[in-house]
């Protein structure tokens, strides 16, 4: 089991005095798609002492698009590399596992714990993998099992948080308001632990 391993990897880490990546760092990537950038057409309205005990906000909204968050949640350190796009495909993909490559040394392999999304298996990205050998591994979580993939933890503290209820003017001020809203997170990192080993899954 891949995260009975990661455990145990992060066990040892933390007894051990020389502080040395492993040479398998274990990731967990999947796409938040549809992040919606959604502005208010009046002002919100603060609440009233006995009388509103909540924020007023007019139902009515406005839709600047969405975009699609591509997130690695590294299961050692608990930091996550995202990135924001437009689009989800192939080539979007691919740019967030070159950022991998460039973010961990070189002599260790990069295991990735994914679903099969067609951008992760398709010509491009197989491509592109067999021109970097042996540094990347797929583990795939089982069909209709993505809820498995402990990114989506990360995700879920996300849309508790500082996408809850927010709006924005435009698409390019909620992209830097995810890249900012990853930061603070990334500032004090959370590592996720999977103790429900009797699944028979990742």
């Amino acid at each position: 089991m891949v995260y009975q391993e990661v455990n145990l990897q992060n066990d040892q880490a933390m007894s051990s005095v020389e502080k040395t990546p492993p040479k398998v760092i274990t990731v967990s990537i999947d796409e938040k798609p549809g992040v919606q950038a959604i502005g208010t057409v009046a002002p919100d309205l603060p609440p009233k002492p006995g009388k509103y005990n909540s924020m007023g906000r007019d139902y009515e909204y406005k839709r600047f698009g969405t975009l699609s968050i591509l997130g690695a949640l590294d299961l050692h350190n608990g930091k996550m590399i995202a990135q924001v796009h437009d689009r989800h495909r192939s080539s979007e993909f691919i740019e967030l596992l070159k950022e991998l490559d460039t973010t961990y040394p070189q002599e260790s392999t990069i295991r990735i714990i994914l679903d099969n999304h067609s951008a992760h298996i398709s010509k491009e990205t197989m491509k592109y993998l067999a021109s970097r050998p042996n540094r990347f591994v797929y583990v795939h979580t089982p069909k209709h099992g993505s809820w498995l993939n402990l990114i989506e933890s990360a995700f879920s503290k996300m849309a508790r948080t500082f996408l809850k209820h927010i709006r924005v003017s435009s698409k390019e001020e909620l992209k830097e308001r995810i890249i900012k809203g990853i930061a603070e997170m990334n500032s004090a990192p959370v590592v996720f632990r999977w103790k429900k080993f009797d699944l028979g899954v990742v």
